[in-house]
């Protein structure tokens, strides 16, 4: 089976505070990180021993998880196993670098967001250089606020040519032509994000070759929609893959409409659906 995962465990403490964040924030107690450590690592085992399937796996933590040592750890080692085909993480790129030295980076890649306000841009840039140096695959955005307009042109300027810098529409708010042009200029994709896809009953991948999995082991087909499919763990979920369509009016989140089969993001980003880097 080739599978796409989408993982989301319970790690929600962050190092940032951007006020249009639409995730909810705490700050995790001690118990609160060692029961995320001991999901991740469930999960990572899990994904070890799946030797007869091709995964691809995406991490997207409500919260930053590379600043944690576990998630640093487990994609570099599920990176060097032969049969995870892409292990994937959005990331705020607060961490350090140099770890990625030990991964396999024909596998491995980070799907990275600037956030204007929270931390230096020269700091952000000399990562993403670093990235660029070691050949980390990786993309670049940023939230398309009117604000952040000279920063995302800034990046563009400054990042390898080679670096896709994605803008993702901003939750609320309303582009004008003259707006969504302007982002454009930027990211010739930002017209998938401006507006919210029409989904409902449309054919979806979410279900079928791709689902989301939360820290218990539950899945679903994908993070926003609530029906379960069955637990990982107890391989109960594979009973219920099969084709399906969309429940929801409307898909507004790159990580959901991307697998609509009605899109053409999967020849638009073929081989870097996960980690949001066109062909």
């Amino acid at each position: 089976m080739d599978l796409t995962i989408l993982y989301r465990g319970p790690l929600a403490s962050c190092d940032y505070d951007c006020p249009y964040c639409p995730f909810a924030k705490r700050r995790d107690s001690r118990a609160q990180l060692t029961a995320d450590r001991a999901a991740l690592e469930r999960f990572a085992a899990w994904a070890a021993e799946q030797h007869e399937d091709r995964l691809s796996l995406l991490f997207t933590p409500w919260g930053e998880g590379l600043v944690r040592s576990w998630y640093r750890r487990t994609l570099v080692e599920l990176s060097r196993l032969p049969h995870i085909r892409r292990v994937a993480i959005q990331t705020n790129l607060s961490c350090r670098t140099d770890w990625l030295a030990d991964a396999d980076l024909d596998t491995a890649a980070l799907w990275c967001t600037f956030h204007p306000g929270q931390t230096p841009y020269d700091r952000f840039l000399s990562k993403c250089h670093d990235l660029a140096t070691r050949g980390v695959r990786h993309s670049v955005g940023v939230v398309g606020l009117p604000e952040h307009l000279e920063h995302a042109r800034r990046l563009r300027a400054d990042l390898p040519a080679h670096v896709y810098l994605w803008v993702n529409a901003a939750e609320g708010h309303t582009y004008t032509d003259a707006e969504a042009d302007e982002w454009t200029a930027l990211d010739p994709l930002f017209p998938y994000s401006r507006h919210a896809h029409r989904s409902a009953g449309l054919p979806c991948r979410t279900g079928e070759s791709v689902i989301s999995v939360d820290g218990e082991g539950t899945v679903r087909r994908c993070h926003f929609v609530r029906s379960e499919l069955g637990n990982l763990y107890d391989g109960s979920y594979r009973r219920a893959l099969r084709p399906r369509t969309c429940p929801l009016a409307l898909c507004d989140c790159h990580i959901g409409y991307v697998h609509l089969e009605t899109l053409p993001l999967y020849d638009v980003f073929a081989g870097g659906v996960l980690e949001r880097i066109p062909a």
